[in-house]
């Protein structure tokens, strides 16, 4: 049977009893209360205590029930707060298991939502748009301009478990001024940006040859675009460099899910949306894609993009001063 604590109207009445003398078993038997609970109550009047006093004292006492809250070290919270500025979140933090920290990740992510740190920002919950959502904005789009996403799976049957297949994008400053190209590589998630200026097919096309020519041929398989029309001289990049091309359907992101979700990402490492792209500093782009290629994550067993990376690279030179 649960017990129930003695309510106001119970108080009164055993106040009245022990006023009146009345023996604390017959008070018991009345209120239907065991009698040593009656016997409690009559001792801390015979103190010449109050029932008020009485109430304040069991309120006082009911705030030590209970589990007490986890007070984390000195040293422990100034690791917490620095892997949360580089922007590890508590997933990352447990998982990675760089540094003892005395809680769990369910309360260190009650920690987080008190307030205890200093948390700006942490990666969107939940689903932007519901399962079977269609991209309805046409703005740019040029129909569908090479292979379909379908061919993929039939030129590279283990697709999903090879290291070499990109996913590519533009994103776009304010007002469509300026943009910078994203490509991920599936396997590792390593985030490659480049900072084109404008979004054009002639920019896309220069930059990416740039960067394609600094790193061993070969190295990559395949990249699969969006078909918006500055991906539309993509012949040029296939040809030259032997590498496979492939196009998601039209109003399909979800098609390049990795790709649009690092999107989002990088926009809250410091490519907002209110920023004109035409003359972004390549200093801040390495920041940032530094930043984004050196978080652990956990679809990696909490290891950072850069070091799933380098796993499968034999030379690593060409890497210095590129990721």
């Amino acid at each position: 049977m649960t017990y129930k604590h003695l309510n106001t109207q119970e108080l009164t009445f055993i106040y009245h009893f022990w006023k009146q003398g009345t023996k604390a078993y017959l008070a018991a038997r009345a209120l239907r209360r065991s009698a040593e609970t009656i016997y409690r109550v009559y001792r801390f009047l015979n103190q010449g205590k109050t029932i008020v006093q009485y109430q304040e004292h069991y309120h006082h006492q009911k705030t030590k029930c209970g589990r007490k809250s986890i007070t984390l070290p000195k040293d422990e919270r100034k690791y917490i707060q620095k892997q949360v500025n580089a922007g590890w979140t508590p997933d990352t933090i447990i998982g990675r298991n760089e540094y003892h920290i005395s809680c769990s990740m369910r309360t260190l992510y009650r920690m987080f939502k008190r307030g205890e740190f200093d948390v700006r920002q942490l990666p969107m919950k939940g689903r932007r748009h519901p399962n079977g959502y269609v991209e309805t904005r046409g703005r740019g789009r040029t129909g569908q301009l090479g292979r379909n996403i379908d061919e993929r799976y039939n030129d590279y049957p283990n697709y999903r478990n090879e290291f070499g297949h990109l996913e590519a994008d533009t994103v776009q400053g304010s007002k469509h001024h300026g943009a910078v190209m994203t490509l991920v590589e599936r396997l590792s998630k390593v985030e490659i940006i480049l900072n084109i200026h404008h979004r054009t097919a002639a920019c896309v096309n220069t930059h990416l040859d740039q960067w394609l020519a600094k790193i061993p041929r070969h190295l990559f398989k395949s990249i699969t675009f969006d078909n918006g029309k500055e991906f539309a001289e993509w012949r040029e990049i296939a040809n030259k460099y032997d590498i496979s091309t492939y196009f998601a359907e039209v109003g399909a992101p979800n098609q390049r899910g990795l790709n649009e979700n690092n999107n989002g990402i990088i926009r809250r490492d410091g490519l907002k949306k209110g920023m004109d792209f035409r003359s972004l500093p390549d200093e801040l782009i390495q920041q940032i894609m530094t930043r984004r290629n050196n978080i652990p994550r956990k679809s990696l067993n909490y290891q950072t993009p850069l070091e799933v990376f380098m796993k499968y690279i034999t030379d690593s030179r060409f890497l210095i001063g590129r990721l």
